[in-house]
């Protein structure tokens, strides 16, 4: 193992790593005290240890870990010792819960938010799942909604929308447990859908309603948001990798052959070319047993890669009709991830569901060419989020704020049962 660099202690860094079915990325990026993220180094190795989403090889996956990380500190001149990792695979759970507390119209205080927030600290329960995240999200003060800062306006009432995101904890334990078997240690796990929300969407989309689809190697995340955050998500577990498989499979090639194929020549749209376009085929058997490559039209291709798409898609409009994702409020879809790099998706999407839908890509200034893809969507988020240092209820501390006061019934609903709550 080639020597790490020496890092300096004075400086605030943050480490992102993604692991994925298809590849694990890394990097390594410095925040600005004006928001700003600026990018050091990033890394890239293959995913051999991974499937959909989860820990299948913990040996292999811990080798893409610490070369990817590696790669990255070569490339910024800087070690590092703290990550924050992505996780993705199914099992996720999303609800969005209320806290509400009685002011009785005198202005609001900091230790009257300390408070409505250690209730809802208390107050969780993941019904034997991780826990996440645990964000609160915008305040309501009476009747009006959306307020971000409640501190010093009069009210009778103030409540809060907290935005709670679980998971199965064993692939949670089996990620962590790789990550630091590479010798570092997790800062935090992050949800996939809350990392590439807030790389790809803007905060006027998650406040009026989108459905944010990642299209991963080895799962599908289909994530709604409304008055900005995350109120629902489903994890599909179909991915590129099908895509990949099945053409491997009809043309009777490696898989390293139809992840070629699929990229170069493949399409979710047809045209009348493609009967006419030729891609050479290199068969599973060798030139050297007196096998030769076989020809397929364009035509062909496509005709595969749109069987498995009318699939997926079938899936993806069943998962936003569970979510309640209709009528005005389910107009606009955004498409992610590697997935979403297959030529012509975005269109073949729109007409299938309905719906307008552009494809997201990281909006994080500086990330290379190498990196700027809807595939590292969730990577660039990853950094995103930990630079803004959120406030995690998972976090506060309940000693710094008051207990709940009793008289007068102040406290008038604890969390509540999620509004929604997908499994």
């Amino acid at each position: 193992m080639s020597k790490r660099p020496t890092s300096s202690p004075a400086r605030r860094l943050v480490t992102a790593v993604d692991i994925g079915s298809s590849k694990v990325s890394a990097l390594i990026a410095e925040p600005g005290e004006d928001g700003s993220v600026k990018i050091l180094g990033t890394g890239q190795r293959e995913s051999r240890g991974v499937k959909r989403g989860l820990v299948a090889d913990m040996e292999r996956t811990e080798s893409a870990i610490r070369e990817a990380v590696e790669q990255a500190e070569r490339i910024a001149g800087i070690s590092v010792e703290q990550v924050y990792v992505g996780f993705s695979a199914g099992g996720l759970v999303s609800s969005v819960a209320s806290v509400e507390l009685e002011i009785g119209g005198r202005r609001i205080e900091q230790t009257d938010i300390d408070q409505l927030l250690t209730v809802g600290q208390q107050s969780m329960d993941a019904g034997g799942r991780m826990i996440l995240h645990a964000l609160p999200a915008l305040y309501t003060l009476d009747e009006l909604q959306g307020v971000k800062k409640p501190l010093g306006l009069h009210a009778g009432k103030l409540a809060v929308d907290i935005h709670v995101v679980a998971a199965e904890p064993s692939p949670v334990k089996n990620l962590d447990l790789c990550v630091r078997s590479a010798h570092l240690g997790v800062e935090a796990i992050v949800a996939s859908p809350v990392a590439a929300g807030k790389s790809c969407l803007s905060d006027e989309e998650r406040e009026l309603g989108v459905a944010l689809v990642e299209l991963g190697a080895g799962v599908t995340n289909v994530s709604v948001f409304a008055g900005g955050m995350l109120v629902g998500l489903k994890s599909l577990p179909i991915g590129g990798v099908d895509i990949t498989d099945d053409i491997a499979s009809a043309f009777g090639t490696r898989r390293a052959e139809a992840e070629r194929m699929k990229c170069f020549y493949g399409s979710a749209t047809t045209s009348p070319r493609d009967n006419h376009d030729m891609i050479d085929v290199n068969p599973v058997a060798s030139a050297e047993e007196g096998v030769e490559a076989i020809r397929v039209t364009r035509a062909q291709l496509i005709a595969v890669i749109r069987q498995r798409l009318e699939h997926l898609m079938g899936e993806i409009a069943n998962a936003l009709k569970e979510l309640g994702f209709s009528g005005p409020f389910g107009r606009q879809v955004v498409l992610t991830g590697g997935g979403s790099e297959l030529k012509g998706v975005a269109d073949y999407a729109q007409g299938v569901l309905g719906r307008a839908v552009r494809v997201g890509r990281p909006k994080l200034a500086g990330l290379p060419d190498a990196h700027s893809g809807p595939a590292f969507t969730t990577l660039a988020g990853l950094a995103q989020f930990a630079a803004s240092k959120e406030l995690d209820l998972r976090t506060l501390n309940p000693a710094s704020a008051p207990a709940p006061k009793t008289e007068g019934g102040n406290v008038v609903s604890r969390l509540i049962a999620a509004f929604r709550t997908q499994y």
